[in-house]
């Protein structure tokens, strides 16, 4: 009986042992599941990286080229260098006519487009030509007339000063006149009667009348 006492007591011990050992290995288990499972709530709670918006100033448009001025509308007249024809040149919308005329014999009507830059080559029957730039208030250029060319200035025209044309049936014959007006009042036609030159009768350059063969015309301001 003195000997099972002390057995008892150390059985006692050793079961408590146990015991507090298990406890603790049950306690680091579940510590270790808290952990992982906190882990994961973590990781699977964290949002989408998303794209940023591209750094740097937006490109900007480009500028439209500006566009050129068009010549203006104007009226021009003026003389040959050598002084024996007169040319006249209407301006409308970048287009062009103009009329070459020695008062006599010799005349020819020349139409065509105008550049921005001012510049011209009209054309007529027979060949004739006009080659001329606007500068300014002036045209300069020459007109080539097939057997010769003359250079001229034709300096901008305030009415009544210009060019004017008249066109009718006088006694059964077909009259086509063509006049310049030139600033200086000096005026220079050729009035055409069945094809036939003549020098043209003076209008009145307010109203364009005028009397061919005892019928009275009106010359019209000529544009394009």
């Amino acid at each position: 009986m003195k000997r099972s006492g002390p057995l008892f007591t150390l059985l006692a011990g050793l079961l408590l042992a146990l015991f507090m050992l298990s406890l603790n290995v049950t306690s680091g288990t579940r510590s270790t599941s808290t952990g992982s499972e906190s882990s994961g709530d973590v990781v699977s709670a964290s949002p989408t990286p998303t794209a940023s918006p591209p750094s740097g100033k937006p490109s900007a448009s480009p500028s439209p080229s500006p566009s050129k001025t068009a010549v203006p509308n104007a009226d021009y007249a003026g003389r040959t260098d050598d002084d024996s024809s007169a040319i006249a040149v209407t301006l409308r919308d970048g287009k062009a006519v103009a009329y070459f005329c020695d008062g006599k014999d010799q005349e020819s009507w020349l139409k065509g487009d105008v550049k921005a830059d001012g510049s011209m080559r009209l054309t007529g029957q027979n060949g004739n030509v006009l080659t001329g730039e606007l500068k300014g208030k002036r045209i300069r250029g020459t007109v080539d007339m097939g057997q010769r060319k003359y250079g001229f200035t034709a300096d901008k025209a305030v009415k009544p000063s210009g060019l004017y044309r008249a066109t009718a049936t006088v006694r059964g014959a077909e009259v086509d006149g063509g006049w310049i007006v030139l600033p200086s009042g000096q005026q220079v036609g050729i009035l055409n009667r069945a094809g036939k030159p003549s020098p043209a009768p003076r209008i009145d350059p307010e109203t364009g009348a005028v009397t061919v063969d005892g019928q009275k015309l009106t010359a019209k301001p000529v544009t394009p």
